[in-house]
């Protein structure tokens, strides 16, 4: 396996001296920080018994927690091309995550989220801001080599895994952004990281130090403990970056998840295995919390989508503030930033979401304008019986129905936020208007997969 040099984070180090501190820029700089499978409750701030996670929970204390924040799906790659795009993945035919060739093939994928279409960081990237990646990638499968690198998609600096390519190692993700920061700031640009951090998704990659701080704990509960600590602290490593170069009042920063734990909350087995993106690590100790929400991984209930959101952003997001009002997408985060960045978007470009600036800087949503839509490829393709295939949020109703749309569950998520209380019986009449919306939207979906976004290797059936 290759891993990509870290030559050059230690060059950005050695000329760091030379930087001044405390250089800001006109635009407010940008750090996207997006965990892997981490859950709600996974945060010592939001209650966890045993998980200590002081950085993030710094986030909380200096910003708000936003408890209604969804992501585009219950896997990890239609839940980043939402990210990127501002639109549901289901636009794109990514429903599953990206695997193999010979998988995406079978499922009606392509190989890769198209590059050509306007993403986040080359918006961000033509209004004068440094662009970087470091960590997950996962808009293409590590098995398709033919993949467009996440380079094209508008990044200055990049460092990844799972994609084509030279891989960067998996805790390395941290001192690349650190290393951006200050390269930043040395040309007078403002920056505009995603920091797509591995944890807690298998295989966990352990590390002896932060196991150590986790002595009385089972084995399954102290590998988990400690790779969330691990991730923690490279977080704050870059908060502290911040801090440095006085950059934390110019910088926003969010904290969220791609979709909600996995594994069934218990430990299982543990065994160590070979990722071919990542390297061996244990699999067996996935075992993260949803604070209460139905489902998990996969699901389209909260337990899979309803995700930890905090934003910081000193004297413009109110500081130890709540908000378990408002209801935020993921497809919201490309106008946000756009708006933050004073980036004009396109009139030509239809977004599925809206800015949130507002909601962010503390004006309290309590309705959502805009209907959110979700679509779920589940195992073998088929999925019928399974409630919660398709889902629909409009207003203060959110569905959720099989393929077929007979079996539906409703609930009113303004009262019921973690949908324990089906109302589909009770209103009948919403769940035919919901249903009607839902079969629209379908329509709009694209009926095939456009042969650029389609590897080589499918000729081969690899």
């Amino acid at each position: 396996m290759k891993f990509r040099s870290t030559f050059l984070t230690c060059l950005f180090f050695a000329v760091s001296g030379c930087i001044s501190s405390g250089q800001t820029t006109t635009k407010p700089n940008i750090l996207f920080i997006f965990a892997d499978d981490w859950g709600w409750a996974d945060l010592s701030c939001h209650d966890h018994p045993y998980i200590k996670t002081p950085n993030i929970d710094r986030l909380a204390k200096e910003g708000t927690d936003f408890t209604n924040f969804t992501v585009a799906s219950g896997v990890c790659s239609p839940s980043r091309a939402a990210v990127m795009t501002g639109r549901f993945p289901a636009r794109f035919g990514i429903n599953g995550h990206f695997a193999s060739v010979r998988s995406n093939t079978a499922r009606k994928m392509p190989d890769w989220l198209d590059p050509s279409v306007p993403v986040l960081p080359r918006l961000l990237q033509e209004a004068g801001y440094m662009t970087g990646h470091f960590g997950k990638w996962h808009l293409t499968g590590s098995e398709v080599s033919d993949a467009p690198r996440p380079e094209l998609y508008g990044y200055d600096r990049v460092g990844a895994y799972n994609c084509s390519g030279e891989l960067m190692p998996v805790h390395e993700d941290a001192l690349n952004a650190i290393a951006l920061i200050e390269e930043s700031q040395q040309q007078g640009k403002p920056f505009f990281i995603n920091l797509w951090v591995h944890e807690p998704h298998t295989p966990f990659h352990t590390v002896q130090e932060y196991q150590d701080r986790f002595p009385d704990l089972p084995k399954a509960d102290n590998i988990y403990a400690s790779v969330l600590s691990h991730a923690d602290d490279r977080i704050g490593q870059v908060l502290d970056t911040l801090d440095r170069l006085k950059l934390t009042d110019n910088t926003l920063v969010i904290f969220s998840s791609d979709n909600g734990p996995a594994g069934s909350g218990k430990a299982g087995k543990l065994i160590i295995k070979n990722d071919p993106a990542t390297g061996d690590g244990y699999f067996g100790p996935s075992m993260g919390t949803t604070g209460g929400r139905k489902g998990r991984k996969r699901s389209l209930f909260q337990g899979g989508v309803g995700v930890p959101f905090l934003a910081r952003w000193p004297g413009n997001i109110e500081a130890g503030g709540l908000d378990d009002i408002s209801w935020i997408s993921a497809v919201d985060l490309l106008p946000t930033f756009c708006e933050i960045a004073e980036v004009k978007l396109p009139s030509e470009l239809k977004l599925d979401g809206k800015s949130q600036l507002a909601v962010l800087t503390g004006e309290k949503a309590p309705l959502r304008e805009k209907t959110l839509y979700w679509k779920r490829h589940s195992a073998g393709g088929k999925g019928n019986g399974i409630v919660g295939e398709y889902a629909v949020l409009d207003g203060k109703w959110k569905l959720l129905t099989d393929k077929p749309s007979r079996k539906r569950e409703l609930y009113d998520v303004s009262r019921d936020p973690l949908e324990q209380n089906d109302l589909s019986a009770q209103h009948p009449e919403q769940v035919d208007t919901l249903i009607k919306k839902l079969e629209d939207w379908k329509k709009t979906l694209p009926a095939e997969i456009d042969e650029d976004v389609k590897s080589e290797l499918r000729q081969t059936n690899r």
